[in-house]
């Protein structure tokens, strides 16, 4: 089952193509073959089973992941990341409760990518540029109205930010994701959807507080001293995978055959990494 849910190690635009081809081409289950398995699997543990209802249920995963794509990270690792959550589904998915698995599915999907960004997406904004920062603070205020910038309201953003005119459409695009449904399933202990790791107060959130310069020489300053204390490896990988300003981040899939390692691994380096630096950049907050 393992197997069937990783990327290919040397991932690019054709071979994530490829590898959406194959998930969307396999069969989707009954009701009742669903059933089946998910009490066979429930009931004495079979693997096969588990599998059958993983691989049947890729292609929501793919879905869903396009949802998250404003968010500028690589969609090869948010699906990598959704698998996870949809397999902690089969595994605690009950067929008597009367809902379809792709039903129950979807927030454990959700929640496991919410969380991956959550996890990498303040360090992604620190390791930006500052024009960068303008201009993702100031454009989403900036718009008159939900639908796409006109050339001109471009070109007035640009001209009021000091930035490229290319800029700006680029960052407008990237902002523009998908709406998220955010609900979470009533009466279940061990369900939590991306609405759960939401701030309510949106006057203490991130974004307002960076946007102050005395907050980011302080993050700044942290984010050197807590790369400078990792080892080699894990502060090329951190590097590779977010602190390029240029656009040419790398995926877990290409550091993978780079260091001749599994994507697991170098996800589980990059994720103790993180924390670490998480963790220098709360002690200066």
């Amino acid at each position: 089952m393992t197997n069937a849910l990783t990327l290919p190690a040397t991932l690019s635009a054709s071979t994530l193509d490829h590898y959406i081809q194959s998930v969307n081409s396999l069969p989707l289950l009954s009701a009742e073959r669903e059933a089946e398995l998910a009490r066979q699997l429930r009931d004495t543990g079979n693997l096969e089973a588990a599998r059958e209802l993983v691989m049947s249920h890729l292609r929501f995963v793919v879905s869903i992941s396009r949802g998250y794509m404003g968010y500028g990270l690589p969609q090869a690792d948010l699906i990598q990341e959704g698998n996870i959550g949809l397999m902690k589904a089969v595994k605690r998915y009950d067929p008597d409760r009367g809902v379809r698995l792709v039903s129950f599915a979807v927030h454990w999907i959700k929640a496991e990518i919410h969380e991956f960004i959550l996890r990498n997406w303040r360090l992604v904004r620190v390791a930006t540029t500052k024009a960068q920062r303008k201009l993702f603070f100031n454009l989403r205020s900036m718009k008159p109205g939900f639908a796409s910038l006109s050339p001109q309201e471009v070109q007035d953003v640009a001209d009021q930010l000091g930035v490229k005119p290319e800029e700006v459409r680029e960052m407008e695009m990237r902002m523009n994701g998908h709406d998220i449904a955010m609900e979470s399933q009533d009466g279940d202990e061990d369900t939590y959807a991306p609405i759960d790791y939401l701030a309510a107060d949106e006057a203490n959130d991130p974004l307002e507080q960076l946007s102050s310069a005395q907050f980011e020489s302080r993050n700044s300053i942290a984010l050197e001293q807590a790369l400078a204390s990792l080892d080699e490896r894990s502060r090329s990988i951190i590097a590779a995978r977010w602190l390029q300003e240029d656009g040419s981040a790398r995926t877990l899939h290409d550091l993978a055959a780079e260091y001749s390692v599994s994507a697991e691994r170098i996800r589980q380096i990059e994720q103790k990494a993180m924390q670490k630096i998480k963790q220098a950049l709360l002690q200066h907050a």
